[in-house]
This record gives C-alpha cells, sequence and structure tokens, in this order.
C-alpha cells in the first residue's frame, strides 16, 4: 500500500480526510500543489495555486482542501500536469477538461487566456472519446478509445518556433512500434544521434527493430521499454539519471540494467532527474538524483512500487503520475477469505493433486464457481467425499486456480499460466482467462512466442491471440528461427503466413 503523507503536503490533512482518498496526484515546483479524487468521486484541490493550476475560480492558495463542483460526481481515469503549470483531466465518459497556464494554448480551447476554472476541451474532439492525457512543460496530448493521438503544444528552443492552438490529430500505427521525438534536444533528449532541435516528429533510428512498450520523460532525459523487458535511456546525464554508471549525456538510446531480471514498468517525471524501475518480480530500482545524491547505477530499494521513490527521493517529491490509495486499517471480507485459503483448521474439503493436498471450504467454492454449485450437489458423488483427488492438472495450476476463487489474484510464472489457461477455459472462468492472458503478455519471449500463439488459438482467446501475432510479426526473424515455430502444427503454420503476409510482413 502506498502511503499518501510521503508527500508533505497531504500532513496539513487529517487522518480522517486522508482515509476517504482514492487517487491524488502531487505537482508544483516545490511539490507544494495537490489534487486528489475521494471514494465518493469528489474532487479536492490545495496547494498554492500557481497560474490557477487548483481551478478554483480565483487566485488564492489554500492549505484547507477545496471542493470543485464543476467536477462533482465525474469518474477521474487520468490526470496530467505541465511545468507552465497547466493541469489536463479526462473522465469515465471520455470528456477532457483543462485549466491553469494557456500562454501557448496548451489548454487547447483556440485561446491564450488562463484557465481559471476546469473548461471542457471540445475543439476538433467532437464524439471523441479520451481515454488518457499527458503534459509537458507547455504542450498537451490526449489519447482516444480509438487510438488516436490528438496533440495541441508549441515546439520551442530559446525563441517561439512554432505554435499549434486547435487540437490536430495525429495517427500513429501501433504494430509498426516506431518512436519518434520532436521540440528541445540541447541534451539529446529526443535520441537522435545529436543535440539539434526538431520542428516536427523524427523517427529515433536507434530504436528501430524494437517494439516500445512504454516511454517516459524526465526533465532533460527520457526511458523506454520494449516488450521483452528491455530498458533504454538517453538524454542529459548530471545526476545519473540514465543509470549508466557515469554522468556522460548520451545522444543516443543505450540499454541499461541488462544484468537484471525482465522491466515491467518505467518511471520519470519531467519536473525531477530521477529514474525508476520495476521489475516481473516487484524489485523496484531508482537512480540519478535523489535528495540531493547522484545515484549513477540502478539502486535496488526496499519499495514494492515506482511511486513511493518520487514521494521520497525525487526533487521535488511530486507525483510522476495518478496515483491510486489502497487502505488496509481493517479486515475486509476480501482480506479475510484470503487469510483462510489452504487453512486445514476451518477447512471443509480438500483437493489432493500430484500428491499434495490443499484445503478449501465448500461452500466458498459454491458461491464462487458454477463448476462446484454443480459439483457440489447430492446426485454427484464428490458431494460425499472429504477428499477429491484431480489428475488433469498439475499442483501449481490447481492450486493458483483454487486461490484465484479466494484472492481474485493470479502469482504464476507464464509457462504455468498456459495451464491455468486451459483450466479456465474448461471452467467457463473468463475473467480469470484474462488474467491468464495479461501474465502470458508479460513474460511473451522470442523463444516461447509461437507456443503462446499455438496455446491463445488453441483456448479461444482472442485478445492474446492478436497480442502474440503481433509480437511474432514484430521479431519475425527471430521467431522463425526457433524450434517452436518449427514444431507447431501445420495447418497453424500456414494460417500464420497467410495472416502475416496481408500485414505485409515480407514486403522489402
Amino acid at each position: 500500500m502506498v502511503d499518501v503523507t510521503k508527500w508533505p503536503i497531504f500532513s496539513l490533512m487529517g487522518p480522517q480526510e486522508l482515509s476517504v482518498i482514492k487517487k491524488a496526484c502531487v505537482f508544483g515546483t516545490s511539490a507544494n500543489e495537490a489534487i486528489y479524487i475521494t471514494n465518493d468521486d469528489e474532487v479536492y484541490v490545495l496547494g498554492l495555486n500557481c497560474s490557477n493550476c487548483l481551478g478554483t475560480g480565483d487566485s488564492q492558495s489554500t492549505i484547507v482542501p477545496k471542493k470543485l463542483d464543476f467536477l462533482s460526481g465525474r469518474k477521474v481515469v487520468s490526470l496530467s500536469y505541465g511545468s507552465g503549470p497547466h493541469i489536463l483531466l479526462a473522465t469515465e465518459d471520455g470528456e477532457l477538461f483543462a485549466w491553469g497556464h494557456n500562454g501557448y494554448s496548451q489548454l487547447g480551447n483556440g485561446t491564450t487566456n488562463q484557465g481559471v476554472a476546469p473548461v471542457l476541451v471540445s475543439v476538433n474532439l467532437l464524439n471523441k472519446k479520451v481515454t488518457e492525457v499527458a503534459c509537458g512543460s507547455h504542450h498537451s496530448m490526449a489519447l482516444t478509445d480509438s487510438g488516436e493521438v490528438t496533440a495541441w503544444f508549441i515546439l520551442e528552443t530559446q525563441n517561439v518556433l512554432s505554435c499549434d492552438i486547435q487540437p490536430k490529430k495525429i495517427v500513429f500505427s501501433p504494430c509498426l512500434c516506431k518512436v519518434y521525438g520532436w521540440g528541445y534536444n540541447g541534451n539529446g533528449q529526443l535520441g537522435l544521434g545529436n543535440n539539434g532541435n526538431q520542428l516536427t516528429p523524427c523517427r529515433l533510428a536507434a530504436l528501430q527493430g524494437l517494439c516500445v512498450q512504454q516511454i517516459v520523460s524526465g526533465y532533460a532525459h527520457s526511458l523506454a521499454l520494449t516488450d521483452e523487458g528491455l530498458l533504454y535511456a538517453w538524454g542529459a546525464n548530471t545526476y545519473g539519471q540514465l543509470g549508466t554508471g557515469h554522468k556522460s549525456n548520451q545522444l543516443s538510446p543505450v540499454q541499461i540494467m541488462t544484468e537484471k531480471e525482465r522491466i515491467v514498468e518505467i518511471a520519470a517525471c519531467h519536473a525531477t532527474h530521477t529514474s525508476a524501475a520495476k521489475t516481473q518480480s516487484g524489485q523496484v530500482y531508482m537512480w540519478g538524483q535523489c535528495r540531493g545524491q547522484s545515484v549513477v547505477l540502478p539502486h535496488l530499494t526496499h519499495f514494492t512500487c515506482t511511486d513511493d521513490v518520487f514521494g521520497c527521493f525525487a526533487t521535488p517529491s511530486v507525483m510522476w503520475r495518478l496515483l491510486s490509495m489502497e487502505h488496509d486499517d481493517f479486515l475486509t471480507v476480501a482480506q479475510s477469505l484470503k487469510k483462510e485459503f489452504d487453512n486445514p483448521e476451518t477447512a471443509d474439503l480438500k483437493f489432493c493433486v500430484d500428491g499434495k493436498y490443499i484445503y478449501v471450504h465448500k461452500a466458498v467454492l459454491k458461491i464462487r464457481c458454477e463448476h462446484f454449485r454443480s459439483m457440489f450437489q447430492s446426485h454427484w458423488n464428490e458431494d460425499m467425499k472429504e477428499v477429491i483427488e484431480i489428475n488433469q492438472f498439475s499442483y501449481p495450476v490447481y492450486r493458483s486456480f483454487l486461490e484465484f476463487l479466494y484472492t481474485d489474484d493470479v502469482e504464476l510464472p507464464p509457462e504455468d499460466a498456459i495451464g491455468l489457461l486451459d483450466l479456465a477455459t474448461s471452467y467457463c472462468e473468463n475473467r480469470l482467462k484474462r488474467l491468464c492472458q495479461h501474465i502470458i503478455k508479460r513474460g511473451i519471449t522470442v523463444e516461447n512466442a509461437f507456443s503462446l500463439l499455438s496455446a491463445a488459438v488453441r483456448y479461444d482467446a482472442e485478445d492474446l491471440e492478436e497480442f502474440c501475432f503481433k509480437f511474432c510479426v514484430n521479431h519475425l526473424t527471430e521467431v522463425t528461427q526457433t524450434a517452436a515455430f518449427w514444431q507447431i502444427d501445420g495447418n497453424l503454420l500456414k494460417e500464420f503466413i497467410c495472416r502475416a503476409s496481408r500485414c505485409g510482413a515480407f514486403k522489402n
């Protein structure tokens, strides 16, 4: 659980006020401004109110939280802040609101008038549903549910070079996995191999052939994470924020953390010189400017999430994303069930798998799973048994399935998740199928990609099939040289080749 009081501005609030916070974002040049959303979807602000970025309709600062009545009841799904500062906020209904500094039309309303309160952005966004927003220092971007990227920004060096005040659609093809950069490049933060500014999007040739899954930017450095869990860094390195072991700037992407396990999340923020990453096993590393110290190599922390790095070590201690809170000051029903899983003291039934016992509660299984609801009826033999033998699934797979019924969560390596996907399909557990697909996606490699594609087809997992197919096409040369590719069923192989051909995979 993330403790929001790690950010000093929340120390002004009492325990009762803190207990209702669902999402929060801390920003400002001294981390002295904050927006938070409560459990009943009310939006509150507090802090300095620089450039009216609190959206209260006046220029007054406040140490007492103020409610933004205009946003009352709207479910916030994405929020971002620029260092201007300005704020973008997207709701569950796809509405986009903006307020704050607007000297370069970063609010997207066609003017340069400062926004003193949240205003709905509608220019060129009619009938578009915004799902995610991002702010630079004086520019803004929004992603719609159709996959379109809309941007309104100023590209600047020392002087104003180009200004676009109306939102424009920029269409990117996710299958191509190309990375582009534009704007100021004095420290090589665009990764183009030079430090010349770019007025228009320019492709990063150094990342060609890599499928980038996530990109984040610090004050003057950038990080990129590929779908294989590889991490690249470039740009300014005065504080060691690239994690290369030295403080020399890098004009082109260089791979870091090569000896570590697979990276699943990276973090940086344009207000700081700090970087962080999380591995597949949950380890969190940090480097760069950490409370005044220059950490030039990724340092393993005791944190469980990258957000804590910015709360405890970044300067200023802002948040790098809209943070969701969890509260565990009492045991919920879900927590109580999780505690009793595989507990022989309270169980009334046990499964024997591979010679090992798993202790469960018959009532819980009947409530949580239609398969067991049908099984435990008086005319079924299983209803009278105290021990049920399971032969068609392995112990790790079946134990994970039963634990899922108690916790709504799955912890399995990708190799075992295939077996659990088989079980979920057999038992018609659709949510479990989706969780298995998520685990498999995070664990996909060149060596196992075609085997996972085959499994996705076999278990009718359409989303996973599409993901594995794109991965195989993006890494076509390497995948076709693996044993899994040549051991696959002939019909699936023909279908893959035809489908890849239609996508242009074999064009020069």
